[in-house]
């Protein structure tokens, strides 16, 4: 599939800087930018290394700018935005077509009657990123010269130059940076093609001061960078003819760029035939195939004593880490859908031995530090990932691996553990929760603020709870277990969850018996006890299935997802932005999340029986793959019109989920 944009996007400075592109190295690190080369975010660069993978995130190569000389004349292909507000140069004039090749971006420079193209990708399971100018038409030969901009920082923070000296060396084709003692050296490589003479690198060290980041304003966040001219290098280019520059942190010379391009190109074509094997759509559309190459940029590789092999999922691009509760949640969606069911087992297989007192871990442990638990629900996900792993696969080694992981959390949910977490025996629901905590997905804290504490019983929470029952149950059948208990428990369960519908609302509870009572706010969990019950028995009936589904698409649904509040309700919000207290404030109250189309479009199918219609939501999605992160899915959008989409330009259980669905209606 192939995603473009001519002049009439690249041009119109306001919408190239919204348009951003990420390509990713399968540990962690990535590269990333917008389509007019102005970098408006802290978290853009072309080489941001994973220096202790997945994370260990920091910014190395911020960027190149590229001038050529064509027949006398002068062509800025960079552009820079600086803290007054100017924009110097102005080189996104000269952009004739930006496309997304597969997982590739690729920029198409109009110099007179010359093209030069640039590509960017990264070799995967290396900090290493190639940028590749080719010369596709030309009278004459031209001369293009390059300025590389270094830093080294955390991608979270900014940069001040001010008398840092960073040690840079030039060697022929190779330029070394060490920011200081004890930092992770790196390297900037050039390689010609055509079998002309090496290009040759010169040091320089000379601060730019005042780059201006106005998605980090945006944010309300400190907007100005510093970034270090380290090196340049000048070379004749004739038609045909190629320069690879090459940044890493490995000073052993680079794979030939003709030769790493043919590699991710074929990672790619792997990629979509793997998908193909397991589609049941025999002629998916183009856009399809974009979400499976998007699905594999958040699946990561995670080295652990006891699984040297580990891997996991980056819950979105550009700040996120690998969190549990978004990791099961879009297991299946990554991997399964994908025709990679191995990269799930592996992954079920390494949180389960981190499974404690019936919880997992919502953010994974580095070396020596404890494991952080505090999610009521991503144990509970974990059971339906390993139920939709076992539909898939039929994989009963596996599955008796898993088993004592899922017994435990059953137990430990079961019997008490974290944070309250029980299970009631009078209704045969679970409690969770305690002041100045947030355990749901609904986890937005500022300070001590707790947004959307959600103390209680959650509807959602009890919705997976009798799907992780109905689960078991059939493990224990399959490997000859005791299964009696889990069922009745299932009982009791579907018994107590009629507390949760309001018949003078006509729809469900968000939260029993907090500390002020039922919580009757009209938010979209209810959705899941529609949609969750993959075991057969739905936990409310019909004519409750359809208000729901009915009332969830009248007051919540968007083109790009739900909103997290009723428009209806005093305490929402339409739109995402500002200072942190301000967008942490709004994050559950009215935004629109992209993840919940998913269970929206299985309940329904459910209700309704009617896969076409169900598939129609889908389709705005397909548009804005052209949008924010290109390729790629967002991870929230405002709730009110026109949802613009906001937060993390690649999420990936928007991608998991809308993947998914598509599949699972097959048509």
């Amino acid at each position: 599939m192939t995603i473009q944009f001519g002049r009439e996007i690249c041009g119109n400075l306001e919408i190239a800087d919204s348009r951003e592109w990420l390509v990713t190295n399968g540990i962690g690190g990535y590269a990333s930018g917008t389509i007019s080369g102005i970098t408006t975010r802290r978290y853009h660069g072309l080489l941001v290394a994973a220096l202790k993978p997945p994370l260990g995130r920091t910014l190395l190569l911020a960027k190149l700018d590229e001038m050529v000389c064509y027949n006398q004349n002068y062509y800025p292909l960079y552009a820079n935005r600086w803290h007054d507000e100017a924009i110097a140069p102005q080189g996104y004039r000269e952009i004739e077509s930006f496309a997304l090749e597969g997982s590739i971006p690729v920029w198409t420079f109009a110099c007179a009657d010359a093209l030069l193209e640039k590509r960017i990708w990264m070799q995967q399971g290396e900090n290493t990123t190639y940028i590749r100018y080719t010369v596709t038409r030309a009278s004459q030969p031209l001369a293009l010269s390059l300025k590389a901009l270094v830093n080294y920082r955390d991608y979270h923070s900014q940069t001040q130059g001010g008398d840092w000296k960073m040690q840079v060396d030039a060697a022929e084709n190779r330029l070394s940076v060490m920011a200081f003692e004890g930092a992770t050296p790196f390297y900037l490589f050039a390689e010609m093609e055509s079998g002309a003479s090496v290009p040759h690198w010169r040091a320089v060290h000379e601060w730019y001061i005042g780059f201006d980041l106005i998605r980090e304003r945006e944010r309300g966040l400190p907007d100005r960078e510093d970034r270090l001219h380290a090196g340049d290098v000048d070379v004749m280019l004739a038609a045909g003819d190629s320069l690879t520059i090459v940044g890493s942190t490995s000073a052993q010379r680079p794979i030939a760029g003709a030769i790493a391009l043919e590699k991710q190109q074929s990672c790619d074509r792997d990629l979509l035939q793997r998908w193909r094997v397991v589609s049941p759509s025999p002629s998916a559309p183009d856009w399809v195939e974009q979400l499976v190459l998007a699905a594999n940029q958040f699946i990561v590789e995670r080295a652990l004593p006891e699984e040297p092999n580990g891997k996991t999922v980056i819950a979105g691009y550009h700040w996120f880490g690998d969190w549990g509760r978004d990791t099961m949640i879009s297991l299946p969606g990554l991997t399964l859908t994908t025709g990679r069911a191995e990269i799930a087992r592996t992954i079920l297989l390494t949180f389960a031995r981190y499974c404690n007192g019936g919880m997992l871990p919502n953010v994974f442990p580095e070396a020596g530090e404890t494991p952080h638990y505090n999610t009521v629900d991503a144990a509970l996900w974990y059971v339906e990932a390993v139920r939709a792993y076992w539909a898939a696969t039929q994989d009963k080694t596996a599955l008796e691996q898993l088993f004592p992981a899922v017994a435990e959390i059953i137990a430990g949910y079961r019997d008490g553990t974290r944070y309250r977490i029980h299970l009631d025996s009078g209704d045969g629901l679970i409690y969770a929760g305690e002041a100045g905590v947030q355990l749901t997905w609904m986890d937005a804290k500022v300070g001590d603020w707790v947004v959307t504490p959600r103390i209680g019983k959650p509807v959602e929470i009890n919705a997976l709870w009798y799907n992780a029952l109905g689960a078991i149950a059939s493990f224990a059948r399959e490997l000859n277990q005791p299964a009696d208990e889990y069922e009745r428990l299932a009982q009791q369960t579907r018994k107590g969850f009629q507390r949760f519908w309001n018949p003078d609302l006509g729809y469900c509870y968000d939260v029993l018996d907090t500390p002020q009572g039922n919580d009757a706010s009209l938010r979209p969990n209810q959705i899941f006890a529609v949609s969750l019950p993959e075991i057969g028995t739905t936990l409310l009936g019909h004519t409750q299935n359809e208000a729901i589904v009915k009332i969830v698409a009248q007051h919540l649904l968007t083109s790009h997802g739900l909103r997290s509040l009723s428009p209806q309700d005093p305490h929402y919000a339409g739109f995402y932005g500002g200072e942190r207290v301000q967008r942490d404030g709004t994050y559950h109250q009215g935004t629109t999340w992209g993840w919940l189309l998913g269970p929206f479009v299985r309940a329904h199918l459910r209700v309704y029986n009617n896969p076409q219609a169900a598939r129609a939501f889908l389709a705005p999605m397909a548009h804005h793959l052209q949008d924010a992160c290109v390729g790629s899915l967002s991870e929230i959008f405002d709730g009110n019109a026109p949802m613009s989409p906001r937060g993390a330009v690649a999420q990936a259980w928007t991608v998991a989920e809308v993947l998914r669905m598509w599949e699972y209606l097959g048509l």
